[in-house]
């Protein structure tokens, strides 16, 4: 398997460079950030995957940080904010067909990150598809129609690892790990949300929200047991109506069937929503709708684009083959504000 794909992404989309010499800590075994003797309370915010006070030994900047899985070495690219202690970590996964490097110049995430104190994580990943990689995202084909190999990398697992190993290096808050992804990382975000929810505290879709796999009797319905999140899950998606590649009114693909509105009301539907939704115009052509007072203080949102194509509201980058880019909104900064507002409680 190709694991070096993502340096030469790097490369192709003139990305930051990662001509840094990471502290030999990090690239040792997957972890790398040095622990206290001593030990937290437990009330507080603590490091990704231990209690005691962490000391990160990367730099900031954009890196290539090793994660082992399956008995697999794979470079997983991150960008790192200069000092900030305990950071937030976000998990920024690409569209099929495309690599973390190009995502990350998609959300812009790892400038917003610098300004706003986060670290962005821009996997790869593993099945190879048009020259880029697709998600193993459970129970659904890739959007080459057909289902993942029976040896495909286990994506849930994967990028949990991902989270305890690139969180321990860079001594991430456990309270604050969120996941985005566009269009096929969306659907592989969500699919995060219903089975790691114990881990994310809150995710955030562009073109991709999903409530589990469509039902493989009626397409129109999610599979109720495809999804069953033990906390609920902070959701907002941003979705244009004029999207042809996941269809804002669904479509019979296997891979991507129900509606929006009916991913979005199943996610307040499992969160326990008791308002909802409002409707606020936000501009000329974008729509909010909002589902509150849910449980544990969490929220759902949809952000309609009128006109909108597959693409990400905000984006610098030419996504015109998609349909209309709108630039009334930065999908990437109302993520942010999501986010942060949203810690796991």
């Amino acid at each position: 398997m190709r694991l070096s794909h993502g340096t030469g992404a790097l490369r192709r989309t003139g990305a930051v460079g990662i001509g840094v010499v990471l502290a030999a800590s990090v690239l040792v075994g997957g972890g790398g950030a040095v622990a206290s003797s001593g030990h937290g309370s437990g009330h507080g915010p603590g490091p990704v995957g231990g209690h005691g006070r962490c000391t990160t030994a990367v730099a900031a900047g954009t890196h290539q940080v090793p994660v082992t899985f399956g008995g697999a070495r794979y470079d997983v690219r991150v960008h790192v904010p200069a000092g900030v202690r305990s950071p937030a970590l976000v998990l920024d996964l690409h569209g099929s067909g495309a690599d973390g490097a190009a995502q990350s110049a998609i959300s812009g995430l790892d400038a917003l990150g610098d300004e706003k104190g986060f670290v962005a994580v821009e996997p790869d990943g593993a099945i190879p598809l048009n020259g880029g990689w697709a998600w193993n995202v459970p129970g659904v084909p890739t959007t080459a129609g057909q289902m993942p190999p029976a040896d495909a990398r286990d994506d849930v697992a994967f990028l949990g690892a991902v989270i305890d190993q690139v969180g321990r290096v860079v001594c991430a808050d456990d309270r604050r790990v969120y996941a985005t992804g566009y269009s096929g990382g969306g659907r592989m975000a969500s699919a995060l949300a219903c089975r790691l929810s114990d881990r994310l505290a809150a995710v955030g879709t562009v073109a991709g929200l999903r409530a589990g796999r469509p039902s493989p009797l009626d397409t129109s319905v999610p599979d109720v047991a495809d999804c069953t999140p033990t906390r609920a899950v902070p959701v907002v998606e941003f979705h244009g109506d004029a999207d042809y590649t996941n269809p804002y009114q669904g479509s019979s693909d296997l891979r991507w069937g129900y509606t929006v509105p009916v991913a979005v009301q199943t996610w307040a539907r499992l969160d326990g929503c008791r308002v909802g939704p409002t409707t606020t115009v936000v501009s000329e052509h974008v729509t909010r709708y909002a589902y509150s007072r849910c449980s544990s203080g969490a929220d759902v949102q949809l952000y309609r684009v009128a006109g909108g194509g597959h693409t990400w509201p905000g984006t610098s980058v030419d996504q015109s083959s998609n349909g209309t880019v709108t630039q009334e909104i930065s999908a990437s900064r109302i993520l942010w504000d999501f986010f942060a507002a949203h810690p796991r409680r």
